[in-house]
């Protein structure tokens, strides 16, 4: 069911009954054409043999050792991106042993001479490198896996695979690598300890999968076919490992990295004296079992956690900020992924250990149990105490969830979050609902085995103190996707009691700016998404994409609220350059005064607007690339200007440098007034090896009115082991440079295995 431009239903109830029916029937429908379209049996059509080896491998990138010469390979790589027309341009060989603490990969990386990468550092990652990636799951369930990268100048990123979800390089464990490059070659050696995995000894085929990088000829390539449409870390479409006698057990994997910080700082914005401080704490991994983990925090400190991106909101809403700390990253999805990411779920790890403001609140302490208790069920239980600092009082926060596998890529999951106070008496008495807060639902995702069906349907519920209607989250949805289309049908309700003391919701909280307060008002959502692909077999363009994206927002009682649609097309060039078209339509009852400048704010009124931009990146893998993007138009009842664009200067493998700029001009008639942000931002990375970094991230802000520099040296003395220096310091941007706080922390940690 499709819904236009320019209109919208009336009749909420009545609206969403048809929308439901009709995806029902597409679903039914298309499941007929298409299912018999399914990924295959993969681990019939690619085997990879592993055996023992009792000859010692040497870590030296060369593959010399005369252990590789009887090893099983596996070659012959299909194209995967920009399409999946055929072999890959180079060849590929990967080879595969193990004796009774490593498991051993080998590449050899067919190439024509030099390489791009982007980073010497550790968790660059895949993209724009010259790299080569294995993809393991060793409970062959297609549901949980790891995933390790090496670029071609050796330095590694490695992730913890759930569900399809997005890499984000927050699993962190040691191995070994090293990787060595020639005139018609790059080859690199891997050996990953078998106590960093979880698997059973009793299974003797994993899935299995390889991907290689060749970013000069912008192409990426995998073992298994991989349909364009499905990301190549995909676990439904892994090969076979075979192996030819039971993998070794796994043995102890007992890891603990102390640290100790030093640091002067001062708040001049608040009056607060620069001072000295010291610290001491601990991180643990204890592996219960070889597929469930133990993590243990004390003291935990942050300090080497880079700063957040600023952004200019030109929302009616806070924006979501991503986490960056390491004990809340690893396994988050256990606990983050209910709801809808970066727009509404439960359990958003931020409101731990930072106030409102961003502020530090100090953590005492915190243990998570995570990983498989059996080969289809996964649960997390994570406990975290918070001090108290100024008016702010302790508190506890606990998480509960399970995931339990059904079918073949499907789960049924749970879970139970809880926040509870340690404010006196008198302040609970003044504000009951602020003594605790919980959370609990339940899930259901549905994936077919290709994983070109998907569908959701979650129910969850808030407690708070004295509060017993309006207080349910509800949601239901799905997703056809093949190579060419991908349609997305989606419907939610949450009430305006639907507390997440945890969690983020991003519409609920309506800021009134003539009476400065906020209202709490629930709201109705329906939403659909087509994106049409064309991927050219020859010439310079590599794809067409057309989307159209729909969203409508009820109030409580059914009545039209906001209405968005927006119209995408990006065109993407064979070289890494496209283009970007956004045509944008929207049209609201605004329920509350909003501003935007330091003018009268705008009414409670009926708007509607029409906006609209291009933009244009060149090619990434030059030394020199930029990006441009204008765009105006409407917005309520006044006009938007933006112009935004970045450069950026590599000197492979060792230095880069970027700026990007945005100016935004917003014009309203009479008293409404006019205002002009500029944001500016800039990040110098100096990479000496990949054991050290020096870099130096600068914003400037006017909508928020600070400057920030953020510089920080590291030294990977160590595997996973690390010295930091870090000076940081704000400014207001008006008065001019004019400063408010800054710090200078020393920070030193050691990863020992015991």
């Amino acid at each position: 069911m499709l819904i236009l431009p320019g209109t919208y239903p009336t009749n909420y109830q009545q609206f969403m009954s048809k929308l439901l029916l009709t995806a029902l029937l597409c679903f039914l429908a298309l499941q007929q054409v298409f299912c018999r379209h399914g990924s295959g049996d993969f681990h019939q059509d690619y085997q990879l043999h592993i055996s023992r080896t009792n000859i010692p491998i040497k870590i030296d990138g060369d593959l010399n050792d005369s252990a590789w010469g009887v090893a099983s390979k596996a070659e012959d790589f299909w194209r995967k991106y920009p399409n999946d027309h055929g072999k890959a341009t180079r060849k590929t060989e990967v080879k595969m042993l193990f004796d009774d603490n490593f498991l051993y990969i080998g590449f050899v990386c067919h190439d024509s001479g030099d390489v791009i990468i982007q980073s010497l550092k550790r968790d660059i990652g895949h993209d724009g490198n010259e790299c080569v990636v294995v993809v393991l799951d060793p409970m062959d369930q297609r549901t949980d896996g790891f995933w390790f990268v090496l670029n071609a100048f050796n330095a590694q990123s490695e992730d913890q695979l759930h569900y399809g979800t997005q890499i984000t390089y927050s699993w962190d464990n040691k191995w070994y690598s090293q990787t060595k490059r020639y005139a018609d070659r790059w080859t690199a050696e891997i050996a990953i300890p078998f106590k960093t995995l979880r698997y059973s000894i009793a299974r003797k085929i994993w899935g299995l999968n390889f991907v290689r990088v060749d970013e000069k000829n912008f192409e990426y390539s995998t073992w298994t076919h991989v349909p364009s449409n499905f990301r190549s870390h995909d676990l439904g479409y892994t090969g076979a490992l075979v192996w030819d006698e039971p993998p070794p057990a796994a043995g102890k994997n007992v890891v603990v990295i102390p640290y100790a910080t030093g640091g002067v700082n001062g708040d001049q914005e608040n009056g607060v004296k620069t001072k000295g401080d010291f610290n001491v704490g601990f991180d643990s991994k204890l592996a219960v079992t070889p597929s469930l983990n133990l993590d243990l925090t004390l003291n935990p400190d942050f300090s080497q956690v880079e700063v957040d991106k600023q952004v200019t909101n030109l929302t009616r809403y806070n924006i979501f900020l991503p986490e960056k700390r390491g004990f809340f990253l690893e396994n988050a999805d256990l606990f983050g992924g209910y709801g809808l990411a970066g727009y509404l779920t439960p359990f958003y790890s931020r409101s731990i250990g930072l106030d409102k403001n961003g502020n530090r609140i100090p953590i005492i302490g915190g243990a998570r149990l995570s990983g498989n208790v059996s080969k289809s069920t996964r649960i997390g239980i994570m406990n975290i105490e918070t001090g108290s600092k100024g008016d702010y009082s302790a508190e506890n926060f606990t998480a509960v969830s399970v995931n339990q596998n059904v079918f073949a890529r499907s789960s049924v999951k749970g879970y139970f979050l809880n926040r509870e106070s340690f404010e006196p008496e008198a302040v609970k008495k003044s504000d009951p609902l602020s003594k605790w807060g919980r959370n609990g639902g339940l899930e259901f995702d549905y994936s077919n085995l290709p994983g070109t069906w998907k569908g959701y349907a979650t129910y969850q519920q808030s407690f708070k103190p004295g509060i017993t209607t309006e207080d349910k989250y509800l949601e239901t949805g799905g997703t056809y996707s093949n190579k060419h289309l991908k349609f997305t049908v989606d419907a939610l309700s949450v009430g305006t009691n639907y507390y997440t003391d945890m969690g983020y919701v991003q519409r609920i909280s309506n800021y009134d700016a003539v009476r400065d307060t906020s209202i709490r008002v629930g709201f109705k959502n329906l939403y659909n998404d087509i994106v049409y692909s064309l991927y050219p077999a020859k010439g310079k363009v590599g794809q067409h994409q057309f989307e159209l994206e729909t969203v409508f927002y009820y109030n409580p009682d059914y009545s039209f609220n906001e209405r968005e649609h927006t119209l995408k097309y990006n065109l993407n060039f064979n070289n890494t350059a496209g283009f970007l078209v956004t045509a944008f339509n929207d049209e609201l009852n605004l329920l509350y005064p909003v501003a935007f400048t330091n003018g009268t704010p705008l009414p409670k009124a009926h708007y509607s607007y029409t906006n609209g931009s291009i933009g244009y990146y060149s090619d990434s893998r030059k030394t020199f690339s930029y990006n441009v993007n204008a765009g105006g138009g409407g917005f309520y009842n006044g006009s938007l200007q933006t112009y935004s664009g970045g450069i950026n200067w590599r000197k492979q493998p060792h230095v880069n440098v970027s700026l990007q700029a945005e100016y935004d001009k917003l014009n309203f008639p009479g008293d409404y007034g006019s205002s002009e942000l500029i944001l500016l931002s800039s990040n110098i990375e100096i990479d000496f090896s990949t054991k050290i970094f020096w870099t130096t991230f600068l914003q400037y802000n006017t909508q928020q009115n600070n400057y920030n520099i953020n510089s920080r040296f590291q030294y990977r003395y160590k595997p996973m082991s690390d010295i930091f220096l870090v000076y940081t310091d704000n400014y207001f941007t008006t008065p001019f440079l004019t400063n408010k706080n800054r710090a200078i922390v020393f920070k030193m940690n050691y990863w020992l295995n015991l």
